[in-house]
């Protein structure tokens, strides 16, 4: 059964009315989970992850690795590339849900995010966006695989928050019907998807100024500069 607290509970992330932050519209988070099975728990997870997201006034879209092809630097004009690019293109922060293999992230998950670049041309779908990180396993508890989405989150210049989830022995945390059962695991993941919001509402519109590099505007003055002669 869902978490009856979370359901009676009322939730108001944005900053306060008279912040110089302009924006009001829901925040827009994209979920990405780590593996193909219809009945993975990592997906469940994500699912719940979306359920509580919702209910917190987020807009969300849960992106289907389902026939997004291997990495291979070529295949850019697929149609599941393409819509998982748009969709990172569109956001404001991410959650990323992972089972951990053989103590690191799925291939599923990495796959997903290599098809995601830093930048295509002037538009950057990940730099300045939030990132929750979480995991399933199916031992005892583990942070390997949040640890890695954590460097792969600073490497695509993404603003990881400080929170985190690992659910051990996912098989006893779920329901039949896929909701995840009440416990401190699902506690803790509401603390963090709360975390998330908090943080895509004081950051997003000041994104461009927290990802801007003098090394790149070095680099873009000489292009120009160059382009005169």
């Amino acid at each position: 059964m869902p978490n009856q607290f979370l359901e009676n509970e009322k939730f108001d992330l944005r900053p306060p009315s008279g912040s110089v932050l302009m924006s009001t519209h829901p925040a827009k988070i994209l979920i990405l989970h780590g593996s193909l099975r219809a009945k993975s728990f990592s997906r469940m997870l994500a699912k719940e992850v979306e359920r509580i997201l919702v209910h917190m006034g987020a807009e969300v879209r849960h992106f289907d690795p389902t026939g997004l092809p291997m990495f291979d630097q070529d295949s850019f004009e697929h149609p599941k590339v393409k819509e998982l690019r748009e969709l990172s293109v569109w956001s404001e922060g991410h959650a990323w849900v992972s089972p951990e293999m053989h103590g690191n992230i799925s291939g599923v998950m990495k796959n997903q995010i290599d098809w995601i670049p830093l930048s295509i041309g002037a538009v950057r779908p990940t730099q300045g966006r939030t990132l929750a990180v979480l995991e399933v396993s199916g031992g005892s508890q583990s942070f390997n695989a949040v640890n890695t989405l954590r460097v792969l989150g600073r490497w695509m210049r993404m603003i990881t928050i400080p929170n985190q989830s690992s659910v051990a022995q996912a098989y006893n945390e779920f329901n039949d019907d896929g909701t995840m059962k009440a416990s401190s695991y699902r506690d803790r993941v509401v603390d963090v998807m709360e975390e998330l919001l908090r943080i895509t509402y004081l950051t997003r519109d000041v994104r461009d100024f927290l990802v801007d590099r003098y090394s790149e505007r070095k680099e873009q003055k000489i292009k120009v500069d160059l382009a005169k002669i």
